[in-house]
């Protein structure tokens, strides 16, 4: 069943640095995960004065962030989606084509529907051809249109009496239009005043020095899915209960990652203080569905990480959110 998703892209006019949850600036992600993106999102419209609902829910749920390439302004958007963390893997005799298919992470809506299908893809070596490094497309896109570079930096304290610390930070740059788009749903009213302020804001790391800077429009996609008794994760997801929890990983089926989230308070005066951590459940995971169906479903809860106890002067909640956008997928 075709089913209509909106979409915002995000076109980057600086560089951008995603850190891990080592936080070494020498590496960046490539991915900005749903609830930094909230997180973000929610900070803007209280530094504007916008009332924060008191359960952190702005009345929409969003996506991970995901790549996209574009030509110019005039050209349809390639959009990618993340492979599953499992599939149908094809017999492949030759090494060289094995490890190609390994590193494709990332699919065109056409591949993904196809994926989520059922379908095995590189069956009898097809499509090897549309493997563009990390990205599996039959379009014409630049095959390094989303690209790294590693430039030295030095740390200076603030009252000079130590020594310059040298470091590397890793950045993203994205040829032509290209960049990061995420899928909505719900009422995005909110959205589109907070994006008008987070663009100038920036996202990621280091955004006092101009990275993470960006202009955005909105688009519409289709993805056919498939009715199924399995479900996958496009966003980070925090299970709302043990029960649900259990219900959805009791399958010989299921494949899942997770990594912890928290991160450092962004508010003055506690800059210095990090939040409380939780583990959520990372994008492309699969989980038993709660119940057959063909259209998407919203799980998944919003969790305060104010570290209250440990800090009592911070007096507002710090919301994360780990509500997902679930699709069905064949496994």
């Amino acid at each position: 069943m075709k089913t209509k998703f909106k979409v915002y892209r995000l076109h980057f006019t600086t560089p951008l640095h995603i850190g891990d949850a080592r936080d070494d600036y020498s590496v960046s992600l490539k991915t900005y995960q749903s609830d930094a993106m909230y997180a973000a999102l929610t900070s803007c419209l209280a530094k504007v004065g916008k009332e924060i609902p008191k359960n952190g829910d702005l009345g929409f749920t969003i996506s991970s962030l995901f790549p996209f390439y574009q030509k110019d302004e005039y050209d349809k958007p390639v959009y990618f989606l993340p492979k599953l963390l499992k599939q149908k893997l094809p017999k492949l005799e030759n090494n060289g084509n094995a490890k190609k298919v390994k590193k494709v992470g990332w699919l065109d809506i056409s591949y993904f529907e196809k994926l989520i299908g059922g379908v095995t893809l590189f069956e009898d070596g097809e499509d090897l051809e549309h493997i563009k490094g990390d990205f599996l497309t039959a379009s014409t896109i630049e095959r390094e249109f989303m690209s790294s570079q590693v430039s030295q930096r030095v740390t200076i304290s603030r009252d000079l009496s130590e020594n310059a610390e040298p470091f590397y930070m890793d950045r993203i740059y994205f040829k032509d239009q290209s960049g990061l788009y995420f899928i909505v749903s719900g009422d995005t009213k909110l959205l589109d005043g907070a994006l008008e302020v987070l663009k100038d804001e920036g996202i990621g790391t280091d955004r006092n020095v101009g990275n993470g800077y960006f202009t955005f429009n909105s688009d519409e996609i289709e993805i056919d899915l498939p009715k199924s008794d399995y479900i996958s994760n496009l966003s980070m997801f925090c299970p709302e209960s043990e029960i649900q929890l259990k219900d959805m990983i009791d399958d010989k089926n299921v494949a899942y990652d997770f990594t912890k989230r928290g991160g450092w308070i962004t508010t003055t005066p506690h800059n210095s203080i990090r939040k409380n951590s939780i583990h959520m459940f990372t994008p492309a995971s699969i989980f038993k569905a709660l119940k057959t169906s063909a259209d998407i479903d919203i799980m998944g809860k919003i969790v305060n990480l104010n570290p209250a106890q440990s800090y009592p002067g911070i007096d507002h909640p710090i919301w994360r959110n780990g509500k997902s956008i679930f699709i069905p997928v064949k496994i």
